[in-house]
C-alpha cells in the first residue's frame, strides 16, 4: 500500500508533463506573428500658451 501511495503522485506528475509537452507540439507559439507594434500616445498640446515667456523682474 505504501508503494502505491508513492507511485500515484509520480505517475500524475508524468501525465501532467506529458500533456504540457503535447500542448507545445499541438499549439506551437510563433512570437513574431503575434506581437503587434506598440501604439504611440496621442499628441496633446500643453496647457500653457505658446507665446513669449514672461519678462524677468
Amino acid at each position: 500500500m505504501m508503494f502505491l501511495a508513492a507511485l500515484i503522485p509520480l505517475l500524475m506528475l508524468g501525465v501532467v508533463l506529458a500533456l504540457g509537452r503535447y500542448e507545445e507540439l499541438l499549439l506551437p507559439e510563433e512570437n513574431g506573428d503575434r506581437l503587434e507594434p506598440a501604439a504611440l500616445p496621442p499628441v496633446t498640446s500643453s496647457p500653457a500658451p505658446a507665446g513669449t515667456p514672461a519678462p524677468s523682474p
